[in-house]
């Protein structure tokens, strides 16, 4: 009888999911990838000892219960790198397999640690790591967690709470979008997003031409995917392979139309899921072993978890019916449950700050200014846009968000100037180019411009931007009248 009490509600391993944990294991050991290996590009020059936002100063102004992480016990760029690279190795070992090939401690062990890891860099990562994809990543590799390894059955509860954070995802972005920008009410956001998303791609400029029509049409298209075709996922199959089926193909429209990190591709692993092992089997046809039964201690853990999830789900879901609903907000600190959404408002122009560098005296009409390229950003109108995702540019989306306001809003901007004063080759390495080589420019200021996409004919002339000057954003700069901000 308890054993059918079990069975009811999802406390027993299922046969039906075992290639489908063997799909979805790897598939987010490489998303742990590309954030370990993110991490270990940028870590230093955003929040190391002599970063933009030092990870040190950073914790003498908070506490270790509202942001747990490891770096407490030691924030040197030495230990914290050698974290980074342990977690890297660890993500290649969960992508390998070969994690599985020593049983459940060692899978367990793998993919705790990969959690605590990368959660202990959220913690500290101020507002770099300030994007909703990263509690996401956090809720679904802790439920990885307890998704067993090679030779033990999948729990079955833990693939409904898998598809209960897919859900959280796709409803919660329809919501915000109804309840925010008029724009998706009246149909008409698409006329903007692809121009002024925060790092758009070479088809982006296609997508903009298309007719009203064609970007309403894709309006109608994103409410029914984010609305109504989350539901689906909770059915049986067929209903769920079609919802997981629907939402795949969303993603990756998403994926070829900009550049958001690794979000879509993170959706399609939480998508996995709704594929059981009898739709898998159709394209992989891969043998994953006998697995043996949950036990008794395993179960009481997954008992346990799904009482946590359950309490810690009521103030997302009280945030899903409210009027006044956040976009993207953990109620804990461990990141397991959060609520979630995107684009919510939509920027109808699309400003960029230009930063420029003189060795002149900024004085003279004649100064000759030279401007600083980043990797992806717009910059040069003749620079074809980008491909990046799902790897994530972070000082590249900071600088979308800094054009919306004054750079007094945003505390980082000035320690970036004063790191391209003093010259600074790990920052220098965020950019595309060094504009001098030779020794720092002796002044740095900022221009704000309106950036719209080229019309057809310009496009085939080379210049795939159009841009016309707005503001001075930052006044010039010297190093030696510089005063670093306070952290």
């Amino acid at each position: 009888m308890i054993a059918d009490f079990f069975a009811t509600i999802g406390l027993t391993g299922s046969h039906q999911y075992l290639l489908t944990r063997f799909c979805f294991q790897r598939a987010l050991a490489f998303i742990y990838c590309i954030g370990f290996l993110g991490a270990l590009n940028q870590y230093r020059p955003l929040l190391g000892e002599r970063g933009i936002l030092p990870v040190g100063q950073f914790l003498q102004r908070t506490q270790f219960w509202d942001h747990p992480s490891l770096f407490w016990a030691n924030h040197s760029d030495r230990f914290v790198m050698a974290i980074l690279g342990v977690g890297l190795a660890l993500a290649v070992v969960a992508l390998s397999g070969l994690s599985e090939q020593f049983g459940l401690a060692c899978s367990t062990i793998v993919w705790a640690l990969l959690w605590v890891f990368y959660l202990s860099l959220v913690n500290v990562g101020q507002t770099w790591y300030a994007f909703g994809w990263e509690s996401i990543l956090l809720e679904t590799g802790f439920l990885a967690i307890f998704l067993g390894s090679k030779g033990t059955a999948p729990p079955e509860i833990v693939i409904w709470l898998i598809k209960w954070v897919l859900f959280r995802i796709m409803f919660g972005a329809g919501l915000i979008k109804l309840r925010g920008d008029p724009c998706w009410r009246n149909l008409t956001c698409l006329v903007y997003h692809y121009e002024t998303q925060p790092i758009p791609n070479p088809v982006s400029w296609y997508l903009h031409q298309g007719p009203v029509w064609f970007h309403k049409a894709g309006v109608l298209f994103n409410h029914f995917i984010e609305l109504v075709v989350p539901f689906g996922i909770f059915f049986p199959h067929p209903i769920s392979t079609i919802a997981g089926s629907l939402i795949v193909l969303f993603q990756v429209i998403l994926i070829v139309s900009g550049n958001l990190s690794w979000l879509n591709y993170l959706t399609l692993v939480l998508c996995i899921p709704c594929f059981s092992d009898t739709v898998l089997r159709r394209v992989l046809p891969l043998s994953v072993g006998t697995p043996a039964p949950l036990g008794l201690v395993r179960t009481g853990l997954l008992a346990l978890l799904v009482c946590l999830i359950g309490w810690l789900s009521i103030n997302p879901i009280r945030n899903m019916v409210s009027r006044r609903q956040l976009m993207n907000y953990s109620w804990d600190p461990f990141h397991l449950v959060g609520t979630y959404g995107a684009f919510g408002g939509i920027t109808k122009a699309r400003n960029e700050i230009i930063i420029e560098g003189t060795s002149d005296d900024p004085r003279d009409p004649g100064a000759r200014w030279i401007a600083y390229e980043f990797k992806a950003k717009p910059g040069d109108p003749r620079r074809r846009p980008a491909v990046v995702s799902p790897y994530h540019l972070r000082l590249d989306w900071l600088m979308w968000f800094a054009a919306m306001s004054d750079y007094r809003h945003h505390p980082w901007f000035l320690g970036l100037i004063h790191k391209l004063l003093e010259g600074d080759r790990r920052v220098l390495a965020l950019l595309a180019t060094n504009p001098f080589p030779d020794a720092p420019p002796r002044f740095i200021r900022a221009r704000l411009y309106r950036y719209r996409f080229s019309d057809p004919a310009d496009e085939r002339g080379g210049d795939w931007w159009r841009r016309t000057f707005i503001r001075e954003y930052l006044p010039a700069h010297s190093l030696a009248a510089f005063r670093a901000p306070q952290q």
